[in-house]
């Protein structure tokens, strides 16, 4: 299909207007010898706190934020990195864990002189963001973890499995056919999506979800959460923590999140949004800006 006639690059074309339009340019740091981070940020620091949003598996990164981009770009420095296999980031590394997902990110910070950050990483990204907030104790400020079971035990990924009905969980996360899309699309969402037509659903997996998917079977298969069912290795973070969670998230069930609220301590509270899935911040994008901004900004409303 020519890129003109493609419903992603048109959509694809739209985003990257709504990132320029928020002042941030598309950028690329090598970060060491061996791996290159590709992000979108401001030009130059505006002296504004600087916000970092990390994507989960699944379309472009700034896809899974663009109702967030002009919203918090009034008020903050804009970070959004691709994380490592996912757009034009790189990395000649075997690691492929969320930890060097996470090490990546920090280098990244380093880099671009950034001295205090806050995080908000939404499902896959909010293991990277737990992992950098424990890095970076006295750096990152406030932490978000939107629909990211951070305490996942390998029970949760047989459930979901038998929720989503499919045999993989690469078939929830990295769809290679049009059946396989839309149940995804489906598990991911709340709402009654209008009936999407093949070629559409093609054009989304080829342009989206084939690129460098050798390496993206391996960091599913590298993480290090949910490979038993403890959660000893989840410990209470020194920032404040905000949870943010669709009460109907079929990827990662509502009571993960209480869960992970008790887990992470007396610093770290839950707010649910209602009539939404897993990806909130997309479905109810006002409502999750909202709740995350107050929590940022230090409001109680």
């Amino acid at each position: 299909m020519f890129s003109w006639l493609s419903p992603i690059g048109l959509y694809g074309g739209f985003v990257r207007r709504c990132l320029t339009g928020a002042g941030l340019t598309c950028q690329s740091i090598e970060i060491d010898d061996e791996t290159t981070i590709h992000f979108w940020g401001p030009k130059s620091s505006k002296m504004k706190p600087s916000l970092i949003l990390v994507h989960g598996f699944g379309p472009h990164g700034v896809w899974q934020w663009r109702p967030q981009i002009s919203f918090f770009s009034n008020d903050f420095d804009l970070y959004i990195p691709s994380l490592v296999f996912f757009g034009r980031s790189t990395t000649k590394s075997l690691q492929r864990s969320e930890v060097f997902q996470a090490t990546c990110i920090v280098k990244l910070l380093e880099k671009l002189g950034i001295e205090k950050c806050s995080i908000i990483g939404t499902s896959y990204g909010g293991f990277v963001a737990y992992h950098m907030a424990k890095m970076l104790p006295g750096r990152v400020e406030k932490v978000i973890i939107a629909s990211s079971a951070v305490n996942i035990k390998k029970i949760d990924n047989d459930g979901l499995l038998k929720r989503a009905n499919v045999e993989k969980i690469e078939d929830l996360m990295l769809p290679a056919t049009v059946t396989q899309l839309r149940v995804s699309i489906t598990a991911s969402t709340n709402r009654t999506l209008p009936y999407l037509p093949d070629f559409f659903l093609n054009d989304f997996i080829n342009k989206l979800y084939l690129e460098n998917r050798k390496e993206k079977l391996e960091l599913l298969n590298g993480l290090s959460l949910g490979r038993d069912d403890t959660v000893d290795n989840i410990t209470p973070l020194q920032q404040e923590v905000l949870i943010v969670w669709g009460e109907n998230d079929q990827i990662f069930l509502l009571e993960k999140a209480t869960e992970l609220e008790e887990l992470l301590g007396e610093k770290a509270r839950l707010e649910v949004i209602k009539n939404a899935s897993h990806v909130p911040q997309l479905e109810h994008g006002a409502t999750f800006n909202k709740i995350v901004n107050d929590f940022l900004c230090g409001s109680d409303d």
